[in-house]
């Protein structure tokens, strides 16, 4: 046990050295040209983080583009993420998932996002189930590979004969006969809503792409995002390359809703169509709105993406920081 005196000797002497040592630690806060106490440089910085997407090289071909390679490419490009197409994967057994997350960790790349197909535009109530079930079990894929984001699309009237009809009518379609466009509206807000227990359940957020359908354009795809206006579990995709008219204006309306990105570029002419895309405006109306999220690179020309995926990066990396 410590005596009086010393316990006395002990508190003035911590008061005595903290005197001493405070004037020093004053001084140097005010000397704003200490470079110790300078800001961290990413704090004034609008850079965003990129990411590949795996469609870039492989647009639906006979033969599947391996993943693996895809976040190889990454790896060697210095791109920290990899946002993986659900259809171009090899399987779905968790063998291959768990092969997948280790290969993107050991090369210091992370599986950033999963883009999936649905549709819940049908009045058919047992096929819009089925279209429920299909994005759960693709959560549960997300979750099991580490991946803290789903693409998620509304569906189609599914009146045009094919996706080439549906591209050369400028993505739009009638309604199917019999029905509205309220009732559309009502059947995806209706099964988005039982998705958002299990994208908080599974800690695995949802984007809701401007990709055709009822999300064709800014209002249609911010009718349903309003709806979940109290969930953080359901944000907006935005493609850059899927509003074909005054682009520009219409990413503003979606930008504050904004949680993923996906650019499209062209090189070599577009599979469907080109369009020419000013990155620097574009990452402009992003910092506006503060959005700090990945850049997912959807390379859709018809130039070898060997070529096309590296002077999108360098574009990208321009354009975001980088």
């Amino acid at each position: 046990m410590q005596t009086p005196d010393r316990r006395h000797f002990l508190a003035t002497g911590a008061l005595a050295g903290a005197a001493t040592v405070l004037p020093s630690f004053t001084t140097l806060a005010a000397d704003k040209s200490a470079s110790r106490i300078k800001p961290p440089v990413l704090l004034n910085s609008h850079r965003n983080k990129l990411a590949l997407a795996t469609y870039s090289y492989w647009h639906f071909t006979r033969n599947k583009y391996p993943i693996e390679k895809v976040i190889d490419h990454a790896a060697e490009m210095g791109v920290e993420g990899v946002d993986v197409l659900h259809m171009q994967m090899a399987g779905e057994k968790p063998e291959y998932l768990r092969k997948l997350k280790r290969h993107a960790f050991l090369n210091g790349v992370g599986l950033v996002g999963l883009s999936i197909h649905q549709g819940f535009v049908s009045p058919d109530k047992a096929k819009r189930q089925r279209n429920i079930d299909h994005t759960i079990h693709c959560m549960e894929l997300a979750h099991e590979m580490g991946i803290p984001c789903i693409r998620l699309n509304t569906g189609r009237w599914g009146t045009s004969k094919n996706f080439d009809h549906l591209m050369a009518n400028r993505g739009i379609e009638p309604v199917l006969p019999g029905h509205t466009e309220d009732e559309g509206f009502k059947w995806c807000i209706d099964s988005i809503e039982k998705l958002i227990p299990v994208a908080e359940k599974l800690g695995v957020h949802m984007a809701l792409e401007n990709h055709w359908g009822l999300a064709r354009t800014p209002e249609g795809l911010l009718r349903i995002a309003k709806a979940f206006d109290e969930s953080p579990w359901l944000g907006v995709l935005m493609d850059t390359g899927n509003f074909l008219e005054d682009p520009y204006k219409k990413l503003e309306m979606i930008a504050s809703r904004t949680t993923f990105v996906q650019a499209k570029t062209y090189y070599g002419g577009g599979e469907w169509y080109t369009l020419d895309l000013d990155y620097k405006r574009i990452a402009g109306i992003l910092r506006k709105v503060n959005y700090r999220g990945y850049i997912s690179i959807e390379f859709e020309g018809k130039e070898d993406a060997k070529t096309a995926v590296p002077k999108s990066v360098a574009m990208m990396r321009e354009a975001f920081g980088g």
